[in-house]
């Protein structure tokens, strides 16, 4: 371990939100910590917040008394940046803003020793280029605490282009040695989380611009379904529309406005209204007091079927075939190289994995890809435009043999969660391929950075590459912008896989 000896003092430049909690974590951990605000007044209110935090802590008896007072007499609000002199590491806090970050460190520089670390909390900016004006850039990381810094596990260890790797291994090392589970990452656009996560807001947004669901059905189906903590609609809600928002545009921007991370103009408008979201009331959803909150349109109780004939494997699907017989459902096999269950009615019954409309098999109904089949309360399914009553009261009525309840979606590709799914896991792929990040990185960032049930590379290789790939080849087919192209590192592992199952 080369992480920063804990009598080694740490200092935090600004003293806002994440300031505050990333300092109370270096406390915490055992170093003297010294804050700073270029507003005078503010790094002494700073102190006083944590110290009543740490008043809190002793009350939930997560720390002892002894401690909080050895914490709260190695914590000191520093007048001036030359107090900070002696610091071993010096993270900032400040201002979203390049200009502001750079003349910091470059006075900075000329305070501290030359063997101080420092470490900017940027979350959209380059660290490449707030220490581009610097003497020595090499000691120069990015430090990516995410709110709530005490809470929340994560922190993305950010090399620059001139980020030596002693420097990363250092602050790497220490965020570990404070409790965290830090990861390591190139210093590209969001980052992992920011970058990888786009699929997540963008892919509802658009289901929600193409008619295919209400934000509440969204949700329910991605948090039901998908087993993710949260639906997009009311995270992007709790985060600010503002935020999200400017996110995403700034991500697109950086990569020159590829279609993959295109803003949404649904979420434009709202933000042009001032619906921000909770902090001002009122977002997708109505946060005045009294509000009733939108829920989806379940289907009303369906017959089930007395039997059905499944061709060929289905895939993610398969566990659909043990459920059916526990339920009592009669269940035929046939072998076929395509996948579908056939009803009574002759309409066949096919996954979003898919990846074709429901509309072009013609008397047909497909159904989301689950996270678990089994445990999922709640199944989504879509009639092609063409479809029979009979076709869609069957499959409703199948899926609640099973005990689930059903909403119906639009007829489009990939429908909600299946397309997220496969969204996520190619531009994961495409960081993995460009060297982002490793693999385990990656998927533990999303898992402890935004509460994904698992890592979308470790999904998506549940999946199935192939399928994924189908999945968005025909998306793209439908849509030719570019936005669904699989990516050249997916298209190279499926082309792989079938040279080696040829003779």
């Amino acid at each position: 371990m080369t992480g920063l000896d804990r009598t080694n003092p740490v200092a935090v430049v600004g003293t806002g939100t994440m300031g505050q909690g990333i300092a109370q974590v270096a406390l915490v951990a055992g170093h003297p910590v010294l804050l700073h605000d270029a507003v005078p007044g503010r790094a002494e209110q700073a102190a006083a917040a944590i110290a009543a935090r740490l008043d809190r802590l002793v009350e939930k008896g997560r720390l002892s008394e002894d401690d909080r007072s050895a914490a709260q007499a190695r914590l000191k609000p520093a007048g001036a940046l030359t107090e900070l002199a002696d610091c071993g590491l010096v993270v900032e806090a400040v201002l979203e803003q390049l200009d502001v970050k750079q003349a910091l460190f470059r006075e900075l520089e000329g305070i501290v020793s030359a063997d101080c670390l420092l470490a900017t909390n940027t979350s959209s900016l380059s660290v490449t280029a707030i220490a581009g004006g610097l003497e020595r850039p090499g000691r120069f990381v990015g430090l990516h605490f995410f709110n709530p810094a005490p809470l929340l596990p994560l922190v993305e260890v950010v090399s620059g282009f001139a980020t030596e790797e002693s420097a990363a291994t250092r602050a790497y090392d220490t965020a570990k040695a404070w409790g965290k589970s830090p990861v390591r990452c190139a210093d590209t656009p969001g980052f992992i989380v920011n970058r990888v996560a786009r699929p997540f807001y963008a892919e509802a947004l658009r289901a929600y611009e193409e008619r295919v669901a209400d934000p509440a059905t969204v949700d329910a189906v991605l948090r039901e379904c998908g087993g993710f903590r949260m639906g997009p609609f009311e995270l992007t809600d709790l985060i600010g529309q503002d935020v999200n928002e400017a996110v995403t545009r700034s991500v697109w921007e950086s990569f020159f406005q590829d279609p993959r991370f295109t803003p949404s103009l649904a979420q434009r408008r709202l933000v042009e209204s001032g619906r921000l979201g909770r902090k001002s009331g009122h977002g997708w959803y109505d946060y005045a007091e009294g509000a009733e909150r939108p829920e989806p349109v379940l289907q009303e109780p369906a017959a089930a079927p007395a039997e059905v004939t499944v061709h060929g494997d289905l895939g993610p699907a398969e566990p659909l075939v043990g459920l059916l017989k526990k339920a009592g459902v009669a269940v035929r096999r046939e072998a076929s190289e395509s996948a579908f269950i056939v009803l009574p009615c002759g309409a066949r019954l096919f996954s979003a994995t898919d990846g074709a409309m429901a509309t072009s098999h013609g008397d047909a109904v497909q159904f989301d890809l689950a996270r678990c089949y089994g445990t999922t309360p709640l199944i989504a399914v879509a009639p092609s435009v063409t479809a029979s009553e009979a076709a869609l009261r069957e499959a409703v009525g199948l899926f609640q043999a099973l005990g689930k309840q059903v909403v119906v979606l639009a007829d489009v590709p990939g429908l909600i969660v299946a397309r997220t799914v496969a969204m996520l896991f190619d531009i994961a792929l495409d960081a993995l391929d460009r060297g982002v990040a490793g693999a385990d990185d990656i998927d533990t960032a999303m898992r402890l950075g935004v509460n994904y049930p698992e890592g979308p590379l470790s999904w998506g290789e549940s999946v199935g590459l192939e399928r994924l790939h189908d999945l968005l080849s025909r998306m793209h087919d439908q849509q030719p912008t570019g936005r669904y192209a699989p990516s050249l590192g997916l298209r190279r592992r499926v082309h792989a896989q079938e040279e080696t199952v040829r003779p």
